[in-house]
């Protein structure tokens, strides 16, 4: 998961070699701080998705997990394309007799 972050990161990135050196550093010391290992963020990949999925029919192909750190605060952010609302079936209540 992390490999294919970093891949999409490095595709969109423009400004030369210097750029996306930057930002490649950036990254590693924002894992390193959180001690967030890969195992880690894969797990918590697929619960996010499982719960999601829960209420909401989403492209799962499409689903994006990043963590980002502004100043001292990070953040975890999940963008995911949202495709249909699932409706939970009333369970039938049983007639008084």
């Amino acid at each position: 998961m992390i490999n294919g972050f970093f891949r999409r990161l490095m595709r969109s990135s423009k400004g030369g070699s210097k750029n996306v050196a930057k930002k490649r550093l950036k990254f590693a010391l924002i894992y390193d701080r959180l001690e967030v290992s890969d195992d880690t963020l894969n797990n918590l990949n697929r619960d996010i998705i499982e719960v999601i999925s829960r209420y909401f029919e989403i492209d799962k192909k499409a689903f994006k997990l990043d963590i980002c750190r502004y100043d001292d605060v990070s953040a975890l952010v999940v963008n995911t394309p949202i495709i249909a609302t699932k409706h939970k079936k009333r369970a039938k209540s049983k007639k008084a007799k």
